[in-house]
């Protein structure tokens, strides 16, 4: 079974990048991040020609999260439970599309997109960390009651957990995405019995799955490291390599983000 997960930056300018991914990596599960478009919006007569069931979480041209899959979508959530809200000054707040769970082939799959901070007072700061906290404590609950469970937490994190992670520490610095608190939060997940399997098995420096479209960064490698898979102990025991798809990166209208794919046994 092959799982990937791919902040694909509007599913719609990229449907057909997207569909050629699938049929190509032979990808049985693809989360998706950054659909940017409302539900009824999202191409799914596409997905379902080419063999796949859709679950979508997306109200407006911001955020959104979707899962595609053939080998099954059972139990779909559009949020996790104790998921926090957030709503700008004088509106008021709501869970945003930014996390979507389903089981597929026997693992529940989520789909997340995990707050980007702004800067380091803004209040999407601080609710970034709350949203983190809240997805920790939620996801150790689910092995607190079932320790077997196969559960793996796909997505873009927008957390650069070490400084190996980008191409230039010092450029961050001050900044969000590299601030200690962000990082404590990301570590978090290991203590609540999850494993990042994309380190574990792909521990080198400049494995980037971001490069922002500014400044030549793609052709210069200034990328970071953003995309990861938290898994849980049952599923960390089946998965048997990860790929980081940099070639989706090159080419006209390619997202800033590239595909992450989990191989399990």
């Amino acid at each position: 079974m092959r799982i990937a997960t791919w902040n694909v930056n509007s599913i719609r300018t990229r449907l057909d990048r997207v569909l050629a991914f699938l049929e190509r990596s032979g990808t049985d599960v693809l989360a998706i991040q950054e659909t940017k478009c409302r539900e009824d919006q999202f191409p799914v007569e596409a997905f379902s020609a080419a063999g796949y069931e859709v679950a979508v979480s997306g109200y407006h041209q911001w955020n959104g999260v979707a899962l595609v899959s053939r080998v099954g979508l059972e139990d779909v959530a559009a949020s996790f439970a104790s998921q926090p809200t957030f709503g700008k000054p004088g509106t008021d707040p709501r869970v945003e599309a930014r996390a979507l769970g389903a089981t597929c082939g026997g693992v529940r799959v989520w789909s997340l997109y995990v707050p980007h901070g702004r800067t380091l007072t803004d209040p999407h700061y601080t609710y970034k960390l709350a949203w983190l906290e809240a997805l920790r404590a939620d996801a150790a609950s689910w092995l607190a009651e079932d320790a077997a469970a196969q559960v793996a937490l796909l997505g873009d994190w927008n957390v650069v957990p070490l400084d190996t992670d980008v191409w230039d520490a010092s450029a961050f610095a001050g900044h969000t995405h590299v601030s200690e608190p962000e990082r404590a939060a990301f570590a978090a997940f290991v203590d609540a019995g999850y494993t990042e399997v994309t380190r574990e098995h792909l521990p080198a420096a400049h494995t980037y799955t971001y490069w922002d479209y500014q400044q030549l960064a793609f052709p210069r490698d200034k990328g970071l490291r953003i995309d990861f898979a938290y898994a849980s102990p049952a599923l960390r025991d089946r998965v048997t390599g990860v790929q980081i798809d940099r070639d989706e990166r090159r080419g006209k209208g390619a997202s800033d983000h590239v595909p992450v794919v989990l191989d399990l046994a």
